[in-house]
């Protein structure tokens, strides 16, 4: 009787991360190749946070909690990936798809990659706070609870990581 207790919890659990994992696994691919630059490492450390997740299963009483914690996993597991990449990033440019058609040639503008440039060089957690808010549109709450940080340093990030772009891309005034 009481090994049913806990089985029961497990279930129930099991069953939030499959929910989440289905609603928000295609968002936190996106996350991943923002942060990579390539779809398929970002692929596997969703896949990596989600096992371990299922594993062992956060204890976490609240739902909405657990997209913060699978956020943070992945930008946990997406960092360990560059910090296993930063000899070979001196070395190595950045693949950018061929240009099969006009469509495809509209989206891999010469600007486009001057942004995701300009943005790969900003300090980690500047180009995470712009990540996180121009590209999943989370509010400050949101990239407050996703980073472990205040709202107040989320906004403050913000703006000096706003500068900093705009240096990057020679665009300040």
């Amino acid at each position: 009787m009481s090994g049913e207790a806990p089985t029961r919890v497990r279930r129930a659990a099991d069953g939030s991360l499959l929910k989440l994992y289905c609603e928000q696994q295609v968002g936190l691919i996106r996350l991943g190749v923002v942060m990579l630059g390539d779809e398929a490492s970002a692929e596997d450390v969703v896949q990596d946070v989600f096992a371990r997740m299922f594993k062992t299963a956060p204890d976490l009483r609240d739902e909405a909690k657990l997209l913060a914690y699978a956020r943070s996993a992945v930008l946990n597991g997406c960092r360990q990936v560059l910090r296993r990449r930063k000899l070979a990033w001196r070395h190595v440019h950045f693949y950018e798809r061929p240009v099969w058609s006009a469509e495809s040639a509209v989206l891999l503008r010469e600007d486009q990659r001057d942004v995701m440039g300009a943005l790969r060089r900003l300090p980690r957690r500047k180009r995470e706070v712009l990540i996180l808010r121009f590209y999943l549109e989370l509010s400050d709450a949101e990239i407050s609870r996703t980073l472990g940080i205040r709202p107040g340093t989320v906004r403050s990030t913000m703006s000096r990581a706003l500068s900093s772009l705009a240096r990057e891309l020679g665009e300040e005034s």
